[in-house]
């Protein structure tokens, strides 16, 4: 296997769900739709798919998952499979096509994930821990921890957190699809309650239904089969600090720091060169943090750095264009895979960022416990 892979591989086609409710709907039937959009999408013919990977559903887990999805498909694929690193999985799920592929186990990969937190009749509920008695329990009380341990280390501010929040609802306004598409002024989000202090309700994302996909093959493959705007795979990376929270070293570095030097390093690139980034956003901290272990500023800096409509549509680098988690979906992370190659195929209408060749795609999972990362081009030869 060659480590030489930057451009080698690409993302031919992406289909989604609508997100939000979807009462009585299956997670295999919303994969199913997701899967045939991206087929459609790619304009190939189904039989050309020969690896089916899957996340599990988190609120439905249950054994052969892939194998379930290849069967409604009517495929009998040469690689199958379901992988958990929680959100940190679809980016994960590329490198593990591009492994298989680089192995010549397989060509043309579907990639899907499709779950019903929202209406579905196993929701989501927080595990207890030895720390619960304490009131500590859930997502949202740990990433608090997180963002308090931030604002104490480095003085960042509400209205720093709230220039994030205000920043990914105004592009959630601009998207059809989005779960959220109402925008906010820094004065409404400062006037919502708190969730776990200091996190409002707009610093944390959204319950969905719903579900997406991709496509991926190699770049040669791609043009033998005559694909319009592949977008191709140029660096990939991952980290993962892995412990709970309660018993880690430090709150405020995520494996970004680890997964972003890798892709960078396999990319060839700097943070220079990213003209558009969909950053794993569950709470607005995530992306503050993810900007510092990036290396877009310093450590304790990323505050300052959402400031001043920087990360807006229009700003000098656009994050979140589709409304990330906090406004699009909750969804953990296929949907920022779909709007980054999007935004480089062109296809972003009002909230299109001008001229974008490269995008930085992160996915995270747990409580800041894994991290991937992908960097995408439309740059270069095909």
């Amino acid at each position: 296997m060659s480590n030489n892979i930057s451009g080698k591989y690409c993302i031919i086609g992406t289909g989604a769900t609508s997100w939000g409710k979807h009462p009585g709907r299956s997670t295999e039937s919303l994969n199913i739709e997701a899967i045939r959009k991206a087929i459609s999408d790619a304009n190939i013919d189904k039989g050309d798919i020969d690896a089916v990977l899957c996340k599990m559903p988190t609120t439905s887990p249950g054994l052969g998952y892939s194998l379930a999805i290849a069967q409604r498909l009517g495929l009998t694929p040469k690689v199958t499979g379901v992988l958990d690193q929680e959100g940190a999985t679809m980016v994960g799920l590329v490198e593990y096509a591009i492994m298989c592929m680089e192995l010549g186990q397989c060509e043309v990969a579907v990639i899907s994930y499709a779950d019903y937190p929202r209406t579905g009749p196993n929701k989501l509920a927080p595990a207890p821990s030895e720390v619960t008695p304490f009131g500590w329990l859930g997502a949202p009380s740990s990433y608090a921890m997180i963002a308090r341990r931030h604002m104490s280390e480095f003085g960042t501010t509400h209205e720093q957190l709230g220039a994030i929040a205000v920043a990914f609802r105004k592009h959630g306004a601009m998207n059809p699809n989005a779960q959220l598409q109402k925008a906010i002024t820094l004065d409404d989000y400062l006037a919502r309650p708190w969730i776990a202090e200091p996190l409002r309700a707009d610093d944390c994302c959204v319950v969905s239904d719903g579900g997406g996909a991709i496509i991926v093959t190699s770049t040669e493959r791609a043009r033998s089969m005559g694909v319009e705007k592949p977008v191709k795979v140029l660096g990939l990376g991952q980290g993962h600090p892995s412990w709970d929270v309660s018993y880690r070293e430090t709150l405020t570095t995520s494996g970004a720091a680890v997964a972003g030097r890798q892709a960078f390093g396999m990319a060839g690139l700097t943070t220079a060169d990213i003209d558009v980034a969909q950053l794993y956003d569950c709470f607005s901290i995530v992306p503050l943090i993810t900007f510092e272990d990036y290396g877009f500023c310093a450590k304790g800096e990323g505050g300052a750095f959402c400031e001043g409509g920087r990360i807006e549509v229009g700003g000098e680098l656009p994050t979140n264009t589709s409304g990330g988690l906090l406004s699009e979906t909750g969804s953990p992370g296929i949907q920022l895979i779909i709007e980054a190659v999007s935004q480089l195929r062109g296809n972003g209408g009002e909230r299109q960022v001008a001229n974008a060749k490269t995008a930085l795609v992160s996915n995270q999972g747990g409580i800041m416990q894994t991290h991937a990362t992908m960097i995408l081009s439309t740059e270069g030869p095909f």
